[in-house]
């Protein structure tokens, strides 16, 4: 393969100081080579109406538009989420509503990689689930190992949100070489 891949890694947390956008940020320093990232922030995507969104018409909000070009232009999703009452927070539903609307989604039969990060125990375990049914309906593929779960992560990063624990660093590299693999496999 002699084209770069690009990934579109996107934070399911606005928060500052986010433990999420800490790990996607750990994740864009471990790529495999071949492998460019590109992160997309959903901050300014409007909560999803169904009179906005006219893809006949291609008249949806201009930061919808942004959004849905960039995922477009991906080879592949590394979604790092936390969890929110058992399941998946409702501002990254709401962006990932947004962009599989229509024909022309931009998420159809993309392959993804799912991480997440949290201060408790679980891990993100049931966030990770709860995505499951979405990548069935639009067809994603996502890659299942390794899983990367990193619970007690408020441990795990230095004050400059740089990654500590290298046994996570390993798993992040490996989720992604596979990401890059089964990329080339659907292409």
């Amino acid at each position: 393969m002699s084209r770069e891949l690009n990934f579109v890694g996107i934070s399911g947390s606005l928060r500052k100081g986010s433990l999420n956008t800490m790990l996607l940020n750990a994740a864009a320093k471990l790529l495999p080579e071949g492998v460019h990232m590109t992160l997309v922030s959903i901050k300014d995507i409007p909560l999803y109406n169904g009179d906005l969104d006219l893809p006949e018409t291609t008249e949806r909000p201009e930061e919808v538009e942004i959004f849905r070009k960039a995922l477009a232009k991906a080879d592949a999703l590394v979604l790092v989420s936390p969890e929110y009452n058992y399941s998946i927070p409702g501002v990254l539903k709401n962006a990932i509503d947004w962009a599989s609307r229509g024909d022309d989604s931009p998420l159809l039969n993309k392959a993804v990689a799912l991480m997440g990060a949290t201060p408790g125990m679980w891990g993100t375990v049931r966030m990770q689930t709860a995505f499951h049914p979405v990548f069935q309906f639009l067809n994603m593929t996502p890659v299942q190992k390794p899983e990367v779960l990193l619970a007690k992560a408020n441990t795990k990063f230095a004050e400059d949100g740089k990654l500590l624990d290298e046994f996570a660093a390993e798993l992040i590299r490996k989720k992604l070489l596979a990401l890059k693999d089964l990329c080339i496999k659907l292409q």
